[in-house]
């Protein structure tokens, strides 16, 4: 049987990495006694995706993960077990149960929204937003490469001050192989030290919805 787990990656597990979380997912499915499948052959593994990686330091309210289980149980009951096994760091959301066929995880993404929270005010930051957005491209490199950022920006929005008086907006990426955009890489071209921010994912966006 295989399920889909929405989770929150919060404060406590705000610096650690893909391949960690995938582990501490691993170990607290174990915890749980629930009856995770392994892969076949010499090098069995067990079987879960998330659906894409969380760059270090960005926490998140709908991260996204599939198991796979050798036990026919209630959508429910996986809950609960998983939510009194999960660590600090981690709070399990929804769990509901998934086609066995259906393609992997990683492949439906399409694209990912996120909230920028400034800690310190960025003189004229509507200007540079508006130039910014108003680039015909915006060429960056990564790993050795160099990339167009602006078609991976699908939108911009400016949001009103926290309660606390720092600026906000919101932006959406989009998340494909070989097309993801990088919320420190918008940052960095509206001259902010992705450092002065606080980052955090907001909506996970599936091509089939």
């Amino acid at each position: 049987m295989r399920y889909r787990i929405s989770f929150s990656k919060t404060e406590a597990m705000r610096y650690t990495s893909h391949l960690d979380l995938q582990r501490t997912w691993e170990r607290t499915i174990r915890r749980a006694g629930l009856p995770l499948t392994y892969s076949q052959g010499f090098n069995p593994h067990p079987k879960l995706n998330l659906a894409t990686a969380l760059p270090l330091g960005i926490t998140s309210e709908c991260e996204l993960l599939d198991i796979w289980l050798d036990e026919d149980l209630d959508a429910d009951e996986v809950n609960l077990l998983l939510r009194d096994s999960v660590p600090a760091g981690i709070k399990v959301n929804q769990v509901a149960i998934e086609d066995l066929h259906a393609p992997k995880l990683p492949t439906l993404i399409n694209s990912v929204c996120y909230r920028v929270t400034l800690l310190d005010d960025i003189p004229k930051l509507k200007e540079r937003i508006n130039r910014f957005l108003s680039a015909s491209s915006i060429i960056r490199e990564r790993r050795g490469k160099t990339y167009d950022l602006r078609p991976l920006i699908n939108e911009f929005i400016m949001m009103p001050e926290n309660e606390k008086g720092q600026q906000q907006f919101r932006i959406s990426l989009r998340n494909r192989p070989g097309e993801t955009g990088r919320p420190d890489e918008v940052l960095s071209t509206l001259n902010i030290n992705p450092f002065s921010a606080v980052i955090h994912r907001m909506k996970i966006i599936l091509k089939e919805n």
